[in-house]
């Protein structure tokens, strides 16, 4: 039987596709330069082959508020329970370094979505309340809608904007009241 070898072989890092200084293993167990994964990280923590995150991500969200009432209204499909109103209200700005028009003007905004007040709702707007916090929910950049530049708009987490149900108006499929 033979003896198992072991590779001594130097290491490349994916990110420089040199040979790896002064090496850096993530807790994925993925091996880089030190200086290179700390340049990644400056943008995003996360592992440049797996995108395991190692740490908290924050987005570029502009400075705003979220809150959340309660209401006796029911949504379609949920109408054992109330509702929950979440208003993102967002005040004029300038843009900082983060977004794509540094110094750049943008205009104030508000949004209102809508979770069923039910103990699912509930976890779900924790969750929401966590990514605005993090600055993950909206973004500045070009509308989708009007497309104008220079504007806050949704980043990617859909919410049901409208009361009213149908797939259009992002309806939540959470198993609850019924």
């Amino acid at each position: 039987m033979a003896k198992a070898e072991i590779d001594t072989s130097p290491q490349h890092c994916s990110v420089c596709l040199d040979t790896i200084q002064d090496e850096k293993t993530l807790k994925c167990l993925h091996s880089f330069c030190s200086q290179c994964i700390e340049s990644v990280f400056r943008v995003k923590p996360a592992c440049p082959i797996c995108n395991t995150y190692h740490g908290v991500y924050t987005g570029t969200q502009p400075e705003g508020t979220m809150t959340v009432t309660r209401n006796w209204q029911c949504l379609p499909g949920y109408e054992h329970c109330g509702c929950m109103i979440i208003l993102y209200s967002f005040p004029a700005g300038t843009q900082g370094p983060e977004h794509p028009n540094p110094g750049a003007r943008y205009n104030g905004t508000s949004r209102t979505a809508y979770l069923p007040a039910c103990e699912e709702g509930e976890k779900v707007v924790n969750l929401l309340r966590k990514a605005f916090d993090r600055r993950l929910v909206f973004t500045i950049g070009q509308s989708a809608t009007t497309g104008l530049n220079n504007v806050i708009t949704w980043n990617d987490i859909h919410h049901k904007t409208n009361m009213k149900g149908g797939p259009q108006w992002y309806e939540w499929s959470i198993d609850c009241c019924s």
